[in-house]
């Protein structure tokens, strides 16, 4: 793998992980309900899921999964179902409750926050196919193929938090600034757009081989 192909790499990852999906407006959605350290938890999860994708598709397991239509059906409409789910949540959220810095607050639940990024991120069949199509392009398979996929493993995940990192922030300084007006108009907006999300899910088609 030569510099020119990293840069490469760089650039037309940073490019795609700019374009916001279902994690990055997770982290949105947390860091103006939670703070951006709480949303850390989500950004770990999210992080985990994807080593877990890049790890399928370096050991051949993604070409396997992404032929076959049950397992591409199964988890296409897990997604789609679980990310209406949260977005369902976020549109009925009581942002008196949950505003960053406010006196009585409900109880952080970590662990939640963890796992709706993890599920998120791990039952997104596109983000699979994509990898399993992207990633090889990438690879020289004269050199060792695990030090190789590392390396963009590595690589995708600073730009993956980088990007939620950014998104969190926003999302606690708008709270900061316009307090619960804020926060209701926050949950709705990315409540809509998971839904949105959802539902192009639902709809997706792989293309013919």
């Amino acid at each position: 793998m030569t510099d020119a192909t990293l840069i490469l790499f760089v650039a037309t990852s940073g490019v795609l992980i700019a374009t916001p999906g279902p994690t990055v407006l997770l982290a949105l959605s947390n860091g103006s309900r939670h703070g951006v350290r709480a949303a850390g938890w989500g950004m770990a999860g999210a992080l985990l899921a994807d080593l877990l994708l890049i790890t399928i598709v370096a050991c051949g397991l993604g070409v396997v999964l992404a032929a076959s239509e049950v397992a591409f059906q199964a988890l296409k409409w897990a997604g789609a179902l679980y990310l209406a789910y949260l977005g369902w949540r976020l549109l009925r959220a009581d942002a008196a409750l949950v505003v960053p810095g406010a006196g009585a607050s409900q109880p952080l639940d970590r662990r939640a926050l963890f796992l709706r990024s993890f599920l998120v991120a791990l039952t997104n069949p596109k983000a699979l196919l994509f990898m399993s199509a992207f990633l090889p392009q990438f690879i020289d398979p004269r050199m060792a193929l695990l030090p190789q996929y590392a390396t963009l493993a590595l690589i995708l995940a600073v730009l993956n938090l980088a990007a939620m990192l950014a998104y969190a922030v926003l999302g606690a300084r708008l709270v900061q600034l316009f307090r619960a007006g804020a926060l209701r108009w926050l949950n709705r907006v990315c409540g809509g757009l998971l839904i949105g999300l959802a539902a192009l899910l639902a709809l997706y088609r792989r293309q013919a081989p």
